[in-house]
């Protein structure tokens, strides 16, 4: 696998996104715990388990791979069927086309779970920049789309790290978000020695908190990913997260665009502002059933750090969704 990197601040917490493609490393690759899901010129690693009348399908944080929802996907594929995957460049995930936008791994994801014969409509649940991609997934997909969480998704006004710079980031869109492409249309740009070289220096040799929560097997694969070098560049030409920003909050201006399907916002409360803590519960205008859950031992990593508050998160907004009623507050 490979990395073209950005830095985002998120509530305080420093993350590297990789946008990348996949690279060979020098220790054996791992198994994957799912299925590659051809999509054209490219695979995407999907890891569907449990059984249930709904499917849930989790996506991960910026720089978080597939298995960073393992405590969740384990207490929850007992009652449903759960999804999680690896977006193209990361973990097993080949790179696919550029640039990587949130309605690029929409699609990308939409199109796995069709091939991979899953099942809608489907719950979303997105950590962080995740929740940006299950919120494109809704608005693209409606009908595929059952409900909702959040999991401390940061809001599309949100003050962020952006490429060096602490902006508010939709600030500085100017440009058209681009259709979605193929590896025909615009395949993956490789990074050069010198770029490959420089993002490097960010990656981690040791598991940090709160990866240190995931059982040991599953530690070893985050240590394996972590480490992968990168192949694929960013800059700030090829990026759209101003753009995505700005039209997502621009979608939540008309207010409820999702009409009635259940949502939940968590917002993890440790070492949270008052300013982003507002930003988050503005989601609620997205659909007229919705509610804010704060989760007063969490920062964050609220997967990771208080995994049966996103389970119970979850199960509330599958009860709603199944028998089409509001949500307790």
């Amino acid at each position: 696998m490979t990395w073209k990197t950005i830095r985002l601040v998120l509530g305080g917490a420093t993350l590297i996104t990789a946008l990348a493609g996949a690279a060979q490393s020098s220790s054996p690759e791992p198994t994957p715990l799912g299925k590659m899901v051809d999509l054209g010129g490219y695979r995407i690693h999907l890891n569907c388990t449990g059984k249930g009348k709904q499917t849930v399908v989790l996506s991960p944080g910026g720089g978080d791979f597939s298995f960073a929802w393992y405590l969740v996907q384990q207490k929850l594929q007992l009652s449903a069927r759960v999804c999680s995957y690896d977006r193209a460049g990361y973990a097993w995930s080949d790179p696919g086309p550029q640039p990587s936008t949130f309605r690029q791994e929409a699609y990308e994801l939409e199109l796995a779970l069709k091939l991979s014969g899953e099942r809608g409509p489907y719950i979303l649940v997105g950590h962080s920049l995740g929740g940006l991609v299950a919120e494109t997934f809704a608005e693209g997909y409606p009908d595929e789309t059952a409900g909702l969480v959040l999991v401390d998704a940061p809001g599309p006004d949100d003050t962020l790290g952006y490429f060096g710079k602490l902006v508010r980031v939709r600030t500085l869109a100017h440009r058209t978000i681009p259709p979605v492409q193929t590896m025909k249309t615009s395949p993956p740009v490789p990074i050069s020695d010198a770029e490959r070289e420089q993002a490097m220096k960010y990656k981690s040799h040791k598991i940090s908190p709160p990866y240190d929560r995931l059982p040991a097997e599953i530690q070893k694969l985050q240590l394996w990913a972590q480490l992968l070098p990168p192949k694929v560049a960013i800059d700030e030409k090829t990026d759209y997260i101003p753009e995505e920003f700005q039209l997502l909050y621009e979608i939540q201006q008309f207010g409820h665009p999702l009409g009635r399907k259940p949502l939940i916002t968590m917002i993890g409360m440790q070492g949270a502002g008052e300013e982003k803590i507002e930003e988050k519960k503005a989601f609620q205008v997205l659909s007229t059933n919705s509610k804010v859950v704060e989760v007063q031992d969490s920062g964050h990593a609220i997967h990771l750090q208080d995994p049966d508050a996103v389970v119970a998160a979850i199960r509330d907004v599958m009860n709603a969704a199944l028998h089409h009623t509001q949500l307790k507050k």
